[in-house]
């Protein structure tokens, strides 16, 4: 990797890890759910389907995907978090709310994907 990569990661990363750190102090839903985790999942999700679908129409330079998808994403984003946390939930005997965690968060952030990159293609076409 090149220097102006390794560059576009880190920034990327940094202010992905910036706005997640930011994010992080919300309000838990429940008393034990991980509802920031949930948000930064489902954020980092519909930037991507949005940057994605932007990056193929307009054949954007792949240091771009390397700023935002690999770094700024990578870093909002946490499966790490989100396996933690569900863990957490099941050890403590709240297992509707780790199965609860487990749907929701795929499900939404699977939706923020598609939602994203319909989003961008309705405003590429407007």
């Amino acid at each position: 990797m090149k220097g102006l990569e390794i560059s576009l990661v880190a920034l990327g990363g940094a202010l992905g890890a910036m706005l997640r750190y930011k994010l992080s102090p919300s309000m838990l839903l429940f008393g034990t759910f991980p509802i920031h985790i949930l948000i930064v999942n489902i954020l980092g999700s519909l930037i991507l389907g949005l940057f994605m679908t932007a990056s193929h129409h307009w054949n954007l330079d792949s240091r771009y995907t390397l700023l935002v998808a690999t770094g700024f994403t990578g870093s909002l984003t946490t499966m790490s978090a989100f396996a933690m946390e569900t863990v957490n939930l099941f050890s403590a005997y709240h297992y509707g709310l780790a199965s609860i965690n487990i749907v929701v968060t795929l499900g939404l952030s699977f939706t923020a994907i598609i939602v994203g990159k319909e989003l961008m293609r309705i405003i590429i076409n407007f």
